[in-house]
């Protein structure tokens, strides 16, 4: 199939945030637009919203007049639903309300051509269930834009159980010739994105929780060790509380209560409290004009003499910290694995540095027969990693831990000491999200592919989290998860069988 000609009028109905940003984006394409809301005078006021937005475009420099004036003219608004009736694509963004949604499409089918395309922008509800009363609920599908709609890149095309083949390609086409990434996905809860992204939220909520460490620090950690663009906290904190938990509250509910979706009484105790972030003026921080911001918890300079390090094994994910270390002037000696999985560690003198499996240091420790160790957390790039999460054994001692603080410093990384918790913070996030990617796949909602994309050009992810995973190998991963597992003996841990699979015979997901 192909994309809808630009001489196809689009229909928007909804005149809000997301339905303006969605008109607007049509109307950059080419389209003519008729935008309706059914409170007078809605759609000519997000029409004019547009206008300005655009034109502050033009204040700086980035646009011209005679274009904005070109796109403005393209935008109708309407207060009648029935100036849709021409369209050959209308697309709903109007209130997460189900019944409410069914009216509307009711009215539309009754209105326009048999062939008009039909498409909702609903980020929570079931397409299936929006279409099941339609006399022809195959020519509907979602169309799911994210805020702001004009420079998010990622629209997700979901298929409900009628929807042809025919109609997702014609919507997957039309928006990457609206300049959009697009990607296919089933209507399942969550989609792609809203699914996949839980971990995120819900691994540092429980760190947080278990008193790991705090707010500012764990997201310091997931920005300058994971390479996120936001960590989850000042990223709730944006979202909104209330909305972030409502849709945890609703995945969690449609997967019957999967503890992997499980809510958490942290961000349910600021939604009681109003505390709803930005938008209220504190959430996890204090917003009020003058509030300090707090700051990570970084430990204090270490000024400790270093021996050379000893690098045992096959040093696996970690060699740009190897090379850091080389050019930091340290000595790195080299020598053959005494493990029977060979896994890396690092020695310096007694101290043993090894990379996060699952498993808390203190198990760890005990299981390998270990005086002295800690343990290190996963970094997106060792090579220019800012920040590293470390975690000792009861059994190390204060001198030990100093040590480890110096090498690690010596490195130019801040470092952090955690609580001894299995999977520290960005091991165990992107685990998560791995594993989480590796079920959307195995039950048919994407391909690895579009799982990975849609992360990447939706969330700004740094790399898509089965390509991550991967690069990590994925014996690691589900080993990683199986100590997780075993750690808090919930199931909520367990691994995808996809993901365990192709552990198991050696499969990546993007061959």
């Amino acid at each position: 199939m192909s994309a809808l000609p630009t001489s196809a009028v689009i229909g928007v109905i909804g005149a809000g945030a997301m339905g303006a940003g969605i008109a607007q984006v049509a109307a950059q394409a080419g389209h003519s637009v008729i935008l309706h809301d059914n409170q007078p005078g809605a759609a000519k006021a997000g029409i004019d919203n547009i206008r300005r937005q655009l034109e502050k475009r033009v204040a700086k420099g980035k646009m011209i007049q005679g274009d904005v004036d070109n796109i403005i003219a393209r935008l109708q608004p309407a207060d009648a639903i029935d100036a849709l009736a021409d369209s050959h694509l209308v697309i709903e963004a109007i209130v997460e309300n189900l019944e409410i949604k069914r009216q509307v499409f009711a009215q539309l089918e009754a209105l326009c051509s048999p062939d008009t395309l039909l498409a909702s922008n609903t980020s929570s509800l079931s397409i299936t269930s929006i279409a099941a009363n339609l006399e022809r609920p195959e020519r509907m599908a979602g169309l799911h834009f994210f805020n702001p709609a004009p420079v998010m890149k990622l629209v997700e095309v979901v298929s409900g159980l009628a929807t042809t083949t025919n109609v997702a390609d014609t919507l997957y086409d039309t928006a990457v010739a609206w300049g959009k990434v697009a990607v296919h996905a089933s209507s399942t809860p969550g989609f792609i994105v809203n699914r996949v992204a839980r971990p995120f939220y819900a691994e540092c909520l429980r760190l947080l929780q278990e008193g790991a460490s705090d707010a500012a620090t764990i997201d310091a950690l997931l920005r300058q060790a994971g390479g996120f663009r936001m960590g989850p906290f000042e990223l709730m904190d944006l979202i909104g509380h209330d909305v972030n938990y409502a849709v945890t509250r609703s995945v969690f509910d449609a997967y019957y209560g999967d503890t992997r979706f499980e809510p958490s009484l942290v961000q349910q105790a600021l939604v009681e409290a109003g505390r709803l972030g930005r938008k209220s003026g504190k959430g996890f921080f204090d917003y009020a004009e003058g509030a300090a911001k707090p700051q990570p918890a970084f430990a204090a300079p270490a000024n400790t003499e270093l021996p050379a390090l000893v690098v045992q094994g096959d040093p696996g994910v970690i060699p740009p910290l190897l090379e850091r270390a080389q050019e930091a002037g340290l000595d790195v000696v080299r020598r053959e694995s005494l493990q029977p999985d060979g896994t890396p560690r690092l020695y310096l003198g007694d101290l043993v540095l090894a990379l996060s499996d699952g498993r808390c240091a203190a198990e760890r420790a005990i299981n390998e027969g270990l005086d002295a160790l800690v343990l290190f957390d996963l970094c997106l790039d060792y090579r220019s990693a800012s920040a590293i999460a470390l975690a000792a054994s009861h059994t190390t001692s204060p001198e030990a831990r100093q040590l480890a603080t110096a090498f690690f410093q010596r490195l130019g990384m801040d470092v952090v000491w955690l609580t001894d918790t299995p999977g520290l913070v960005v091991l165990r996030t992107v685990a998560m999200l791995a594993n989480e990617a590796a079920d959307a796949v195995l039950q048919g909602v994407c391909s690895a592919q579009d799982g990975d994309l849609a992360m990447q050009a939706g969330v700004n992810y740094p790399r898509g989290p089965l390509a991550w995973a991967d690069s990590l190998g994925l014996p690691f991963v589900h080993r990683t998860l199986t100590h997780l597992q075993q750690s808090y003996g919930e199931e909520r841990y367990r691994s995808s069988f996809l993901l365990r699979r192709n552990a198991l015979s050696e499969e990546s997901f993007h061959e």
